[in-house]
């Protein structure tokens, strides 16, 4: 983060942007759940699920893997607008992959921050068939 993490200074969207990224970069579960943890002590709250498919047909489920692991990891509550925000900054990530992925499989992880009224959803994932692979990173930000 480019604030001092240890004065627990306010974070704009910039730093919780850079925290849905690092969360989407994460390599396995246990570097995933050790940021988790980080990130909670400084009243970050954050979520990441892993997916994989076709990318046409995805769309809605990606978007659903997201407000759904918000939801269960505390991220975002149980209402219409908080999902509402997920669902709309998945959208506008996915939309950045877009003119790579058309008619291509997708692999990869989704990163979701919340610090306050900021939310960032991240999307980092390879693109291709067998081993010809691009790699590409969206993001989205809602305020809640």
């Amino acid at each position: 983060m480019t604030k001092d993490i240890n004065k627990n200074e306010g974070f704009g969207s910039k730093e919780i942007a850079s925290a849905a990224i690092k969360l989407a970069l994460s390599s396995d579960r246990a570097e995933e759940k050790h940021l988790q943890a980080e990130y909670l002590k400084l009243g970050i709250h954050t979520a990441a699920v892993n997916y994989g498919g076709e990318f046409i047909n995805s769309v809605m489920k990606i978007i659903e893997r997201a407000v759904v692991s918000s939801k269960r990891e505390g991220v975002i509550a149980d209402n219409h607008v908080e999902e509402g925000a997920v669902a709309g900054a998945t959208r506008e990530a996915l939309s950045q992959i877009m003119p790579k992925a058309l008619g291509l499989n997708v692999g990869g992880k989704i990163g979701i921050a919340r610090y306050q009224s900021h939310v960032s959803v991240a999307v980092f994932f390879g693109i291709g068939l067998l081993h010809l692979n691009e790699v590409s990173i969206g993001l989205g930000h809602r305020v809640v």
